[in-house]
């Protein structure tokens, strides 16, 4: 097992009565891109001061390669901070601004400049080097800023929303130029975001944080397809969620019963424990929805189409179930000039492979 580069342990932290953080334990192995995911007031942030010191817990541990820096001040931690507004030097060139952290450090102006040079390089932005910020794009600002914090090589650098001022294009850029420094310096990353496909992107693994605590922690795979509550299905990308009941279970899966159906169906665990007569919830993604006209369709529910939506690469389709008291289900494929359009008002029949219907515990969790 690959030693953890960093250990929280029962970390926690309160202001007045409200707690930020609830006891919460996590391990970030060597080398890991790890995202911190969530909506606003969910802990992440207030997590990620407490690692870089910014903040004081509590009560818990925080370890960096087994030493224990919980009450160490931010600078003994050998951690390296890229924050959204970049927080570069407007006053100094792109190579002072980078090379500043070293002269703090006491090191040599030869070897300052040498290690200023190669970061530049990694960051493939040696043409720079004699500019100021405020003639650099946004996104040169934040690979600078990347830079800056590379430069001394840190043991753990946190990312917070590093890209959040960026526009969507430049989002994407520069998210493969993280992945692609990432994988070159194999440096441990803690990231935080609310963005959800930058966090499917980019993670190793994907803590998702709700009220305080942790709601799941994760592959992005395990998180998207096997997600263990309604709050995981629901925040990480779009799912279709019915309400069922467990007929039987058995090692290959469950039984269900749709609500307000008769049909029985068939729905994965997610590695939860269910019992007969259970009300679960059932997730299908929108990409594993089967939509066919009424009349030839084979699919267990109909509903009228009454929205399509064109979002670049994929279609969204809309769909109101006949039976009263399901909830409108959405449908996703791959946008194609050649397909047949489908038409608002068509009553459609809906169906889905059944290893692609996910039982998930109706109280939110297991």
């Amino acid at each position: 097992m690959v030693p953890s580069s960093l250990r929280i342990s029962k970390l926690s932290k309160r202001f007045g009565d409200f707690v930020a953080l609830a006891p919460t334990s996590l391990d970030v192995g060597k080398g890991e891109f790890l995202t911190l995911l969530g909506p606003s007031g969910s802990g992440k942030t207030t997590l990620l001061s407490l690692i870089a010191g910014l903040a004081r817990p509590d009560e818990g541990r925080i370890l960096i390669d087994d030493a224990d820096v919980t009450h160490s001040p931010a600078y003994e931690r050998d951690i390296g901070v890229v924050f959204q507004n970049y927080a570069l030097f407007p006053h100094m060139s792109v190579e002072d601004n980078i090379a500043f952290p070293l002269k703090m450090r006491k090191m040599s102006d030869a070897e300052a400049r040498k290690r200023t040079m190669e970061a530049l390089e990694t960051v493939r932005l040696p043409h720079v080097a004699k500019r100021y910020p405020r003639e650099l794009s946004g996104g040169q600002q934040q690979r600078i800023a990347l830079a800056r914090c590379i430069v001394y090589r840190p043991a753990i650098i946190l990312m917070d929303e590093p890209l959040g001022a960026l526009d969507k294009k430049l989002r994407d850029q520069m998210q493969l130029e993280i992945k692609r420094i990432h994988r070159e310096l194999r440096t441990t990353i803690v990231y935080v975001t609310h963005d959800q496909e930058e966090a499917m992107t980019m993670s190793d693994r994907i803590c998702l944080m709700n009220s305080g605590t942790i709601e799941q922690l994760g592959t992005p795979e395990d998180l998207y397809f096997r997600p263990r509550s309604v709050f995981v299905a629901d925040f990480l990308g779009e799912s279709n969620l019915l309400s069922a009941t467990v007929r039987d279970v058995d090692a290959d899966g469950l039984d269900i019963v749709l609500t307000h159906q008769q049909a029985g169906s068939r729905a994965v665990g997610n590695g939860a424990r269910f019992t007969a007569g259970e009300p679960i919830k059932v997730m299908v993604r929108p990409q594993n929805l089967h939509v066919e006209s009424a009349t030839t369709g084979a699919g267990g529910l109909t509903g009228r189409l009454v929205d399509v939506m064109i979002s670049g690469s994929l279609t969204r389709l809309y769909i109101a179930p006949e039976t009263a008291g399901l909830p409108q289900l959405v449908a996703a494929y791959p946008t194609r000039s050649s397909l047949v359009p489908h038409e608002i008002g068509q009553l459609v029949s809906v169906g889905w492979n059944p290893s692609d219907a996910v039982a998930i515990g109706d109280s939110g969790g297991h």
